[in-house]
């Protein structure tokens, strides 16, 4: 009699500790997958706003060769008419 309410006792426990368990492990892996939402849904915003930023450099950088060449054939225009005035 006593031996059944060990074992008994024992099985109970058992079970509890795994379903308390299987709890745990269930919170744990939502917690792990909001973490890892919420890292990407960061990444892709640091992102954005890099791409956006190396957009814009690359817009300046086109206007200032653009207007670099454009100071260029000025300068050549200038330095032909004066050849052509000697």
């Amino acid at each position: 009699m006593m031996k059944k309410l060990v074992l008994n006792s024992a099985l109970a426990l058992a079970l509890l500790v795994s379903v308390s368990s299987c709890r745990e492990t269930e919170e744990s892996n939502d917690n792990a997958a909001d973490a890892v939402e919420n890292s990407a849904e960061n990444a892709a915003e640091a992102t954005e706003g890099a791409l956006e930023s190396a957009g814009k450099a690359i817009d300046n950088a086109v206007n200032e060769t653009k207007e670099a060449g454009e100071a260029v054939g000025e300068a050549v225009d200038s330095l032909d008419k004066q050849d052509d005035n000697k």
